[in-house]
């Protein structure tokens, strides 16, 4: 099994090391340190069964203006190449899209099916690369399954990413930035749910399929700090901000379509799944200065 991990900059190195130590002491596990968007990607996929693609410049607030060069060269450059050498070798590719695609929804529970209409260019460049998909299926027979993943949350989450950041704030006491009212609402995935899903995919999905991995818990903001505090038994200190552009109101996935082809259904509850995050960032087990 093989890893490739450019380890930019857009949070510590540190922290990511300290996430792949699991998967280091796993016998037949090789990391490997490579930018996809000027490696020798052929020489990477040597040997290869098949290629689970998670590599992108995350994060909808940081897209706008002269960073999006960036997400533009490790989102759709990185994944072009990629595209091109697994169509080469004719090896599938299960990759990560996102729920960003769809914007401001037209329907909810969204389908697949529905118009894409992203309003952040984070939410452009993966629209992008599954057009390039696409092409690549088309024209040189790309074996490929895109997973349209929600809101995914749990240990080892990004720091940037709204559970963590709560989650750490109720750890340490310091206050955590509610972006507008706190009733925008997600649906959110447990990770070990999003990858059962995506080893299904791998397995299982015809090709050129695209799914929603959704974990069916639509949850506001509000109602994950009122369910976060209960488990912690401490309070947030909440600092109000401005709603930030690009963040969408709602998501909600139909996922019909996953559950139908690839027998798959999340089990992880919402509030199990918190549990987990709460004693992963070491908001468990409040002393009395930090409860309410």
């Amino acid at each position: 099994m093989l890893g490739v991990d450019a380890f930019t900059d857009y949070y510590e190195r540190e922290l990511k090391e300290r996430n792949l130590q699991a998967a280091r002491a796993h016998q037949g596990f090789e990391l490997i340190e490579a930018d996809l968007s000027s490696a020798n990607i052929d020489e990477l996929l040597s040997g290869l069964d098949g290629i689970f693609h998670l590599a992108a410049q995350p994060g909808v607030r940081g897209s706008w203006g002269d960073t999006f060069a960036v997400y533009a060269r490790d989102n759709i450059i990185a994944t072009q190449r990629l595209f091109e050498a697994a169509s080469a070798r004719g090896t599938r590719v299960v990759w990560a899209s996102t729920s960003s695609v769809y914007g401001d929804a037209e329907g909810f529970p969204t389908q697949e099916s529905a118009r894409p209409r992203p309003i952040s260019p984070y939410g452009v460049t993966k629209l992008g690369c599954e057009n390039l998909a696409a092409a690549y299926a088309t024209s040189f027979a790309l074996d490929h399954v895109a997973m349209r993943y929600f809101t995914v949350y749990g240990p080892r989450q990004r720091p940037d990413m709204a559970f963590t950041r709560l989650i750490r704030a109720l750890a340490s006491g310091t206050p955590f930035q509610v972006y507008g009212t706190g009733d925008q609402s997600r649906d959110v995935t447990y990770v070990a749910d999003a990858v059962s899903a995506t080893v299904a995919a791998m397995e299982k999905a015809p090709s050129g399929r695209i799914y929603n991995v959704g974990g069916g818990s639509e949850t506001s903001l509000n109602e994950v700090i009122a369910l976060c505090e209960r488990l912690s038994g401490r309070r947030l200190n909440r600092l109000p901000g401005e709603v930030a552009a690009g963040d969408v109101k709602r998501t909600s996935a139909d996922t019909t379509l996953i559950r139908t082809e690839l027998d798959w259904a999340p089990r992880t509850s919402i509030e199990e799944g918190l549990g987990e995050h709460l004693e992963w960032g070491g908001a468990v087990g409040a002393d009395s200065a930090s409860a309410a």
